[in-house]
């Protein structure tokens, strides 16, 4: 007769992180959400260099920016998995036959390692002639500007809406710098009451302004993304 057994090894348990001497409640239950995440297991399993990689994947899934041949921008870019999946869809390795081959530029304030298909460079883009850079890099200009960078956390809500609301507005122009005619720009933005005038500010310059929460977004996580297209200089 088969012995039965509990089940517990046909179905993935929830790790559970103990408390460590020294470590604060909100961090252990910060790294027990971060390995119970199956967003982080993915990443881990698909070889992207973080969780936020589905974001810009299910962005693109939508709206459909990241085409073979696109000129892309990522402003902030480390650790570097918006990269990485902006170099797949765009083709910059040139690995689909028949198909465009595109450009796929990172920049940051720190060195980023590596990403085969991408030119990775270390700089501040709201240096003054940071778009000139960024153009002779390219060859040209943009089709997208994307930005998942966020101001760093104060723990008071409301004055890191408004920086990353500024950080974002700022991103913005240095967007209206570097696109070309009908390009996209998309960026990370928290909800909480100010947004209004950067909307104003993209809705001067994109045919069309969405506020989208891709599934990968925690819900618990008050960020969510614009995705503006059809620019217009």
């Amino acid at each position: 007769m088969a012995k039965k057994t509990s089940g517990r090894g046909q179905r993935d348990l929830a790790v559970k992180v103990k408390s460590a001497r020294g470590r604060k409640l909100s961090s252990t239950r910060w790294l027990q959400r971060q390995l119970n995440d199956p967003y982080v297991k993915r990443a881990q399993a698909e070889g992207y260099r973080g969780r936020a990689a589905f974001k810009i994947l299910e962005l693109d899934d939508k709206f459909r920016f990241l085409v073979p041949g696109a000129r892309v921008v990522d402003l902030g870019c480390a650790p570097g998995g918006w990269c990485q999946v902006a170099v797949k869809r765009v083709n910059a390795l040139g690995e689909k036959q028949g198909k465009r081959i595109g450009t796929v530029l990172g920049i940051d304030l720190q060195e980023v390692e590596p990403i085969a298909g991408a030119d990775l460079h270390q700089l501040d883009f709201m240096e003054d002639d940071a778009d000139e850079k960024v153009k002779t890099w390219l060859g040209g200009k943009a089709d997208v500007v994307m930005s998942d960078m966020a101001a760093a956390s104060s723990g008071h809500k409301q004055t890191d809406h408004l920086r990353i609301i500024a950080l974002c507005e700022t991103a913005a122009y240095f967007a209206f710098d570097v696109l070309e005619e009908g390009g996209t720009f998309v960026a990370k933005v928290l909800a909480g009451g100010a947004e209004g005038e950067l909307q104003k500010l993209l809705k001067q310059k994109f045919s069309k302004v969405m506020n989208v929460k891709p599934p990968s977004s925690r819900s618990d996580s008050s960020e969510k993304f614009v995705v503006a297209t059809g620019f217009r200089s």
